[in-house]
């Protein structure tokens, strides 16, 4: 057993049959090593027969070394929101559709997570946005984080675009009429704005990008922009509708009339641990065919 890993918790928030399978051959395993396990309240439902110890999410990284999920790159977001003030480290047992950041095939889960418990694996530390709501007297209204992206979006009751403004640290950027506009981390590069035609970022790149969604004009082109940048969204006060924000693709939030929206680094970063011979650029080529002939 290891002496850097001691408590390890469980998570995964789908029933279906290949995931229960894999945590519970997960649960067998760390028992057997004689570690102190916790499992997530509404993961511990899945396996009900193991009569484990549970832990709620909002405490999930709290007295936890080390927090495993299983599941997709989804089940990964929604663990590192309680992991990231603990700055406890996660891994992640694909059991998704893409899993590029659940990078551990389950085959090789007990071998991959064995040798990372004995302290054989990558460590990354990967930026996190938060988005702070403010209405038109500059009171805050709501606020999140987001390790992939803050995007804003329409109103979902009308298919009109957006007017607004951006600024970034106080410099006036564009004024831009669009579906909306993307915020990325290098995390998010290759998520919704790699589908917006925005750039990917390796992820030691201390950088975010703006990728605009559909613009109303031929020459907005996505910018990449230094992580410490303040970037200020302005809503136009002639909008009929009501803009929506989204952090990770959570409920979106509805921005008030002449709102405005702060996108800054959060003072958080999530600790993402990797088996030693991940390789980033393999990760690009198998899962999103980077680089590879189409014919």
């Amino acid at each position: 057993m290891s002496t850097h890993f001691k408590t390890i918790a469980l998570i995964a928030r789908q029933n279906r049959p290949e995931l229960t399978e894999t945590l519970e051959t997960l649960t067998t395993y760390l028992q057997s090593e004689n570690y102190d396990l916790l499992v997530e309240t509404h993961t511990a439902k899945l396996i009900p027969h193991l009569k484990l110890k549970t832990v709620a999410y909002e405490e999930l990284g709290k007295d936890t070394d080390l927090i495993i999920v299983i599941g997709g790159d989804g089940s990964l977001l929604y663990a590192a929101k309680s992991a990231l003030k603990y700055n406890t480290p996660i891994i992640g047992v694909n059991r998704g559709t893409l899993g590029f950041l659940t990078d551990i095939n389950p085959e090789e889960a007990i071998e991959k997570i064995g040798e990372i418990l004995a302290g054989k694996y990558q460590e990354e530390r990967r930026l996190v946005l938060e988005a702070v709501i403010h209405d038109g007297h500059g009171k805050i209204v709501s606020q999140a984080l987001a390790l992939n992206d803050v995007v804003l979006l329409p109103s979902k009751d009308s298919a009109r675009m957006i007017q607004f403004d951006v600024k970034i640290n106080k410099e006036f950027v564009c004024s831009q009429r669009s579906d909306g506009l993307i915020v990325a981390t290098p995390t998010g590069s290759t998520a919704y704005a790699l589908s917006g035609g925005g750039p990917i970022l390796s992820p030691e790149i201390d950088a975010i990008t703006l990728v605009p969604m559909f613009p109303h004009t031929l020459t907005m082109r996505p910018i990449v922009v230094s992580a410490n940048s303040k970037v200020k969204i302005t809503i136009s006060n002639n909008l009929e509708t009501k803009p929506r924000v989204s952090c990770d693709g959570e409920t979106p939030l509805v921005i008030p009339a002449d709102g405005h929206i702060h996108i800054n680094k959060s003072q958080y970063t999530l600790r993402l641990l990797h088996p030693q011979d991940y390789d980033y650029y393999h990760t690009l080529r198998t899962k999103l065919h980077w680089g590879t002939a189409l014919c």
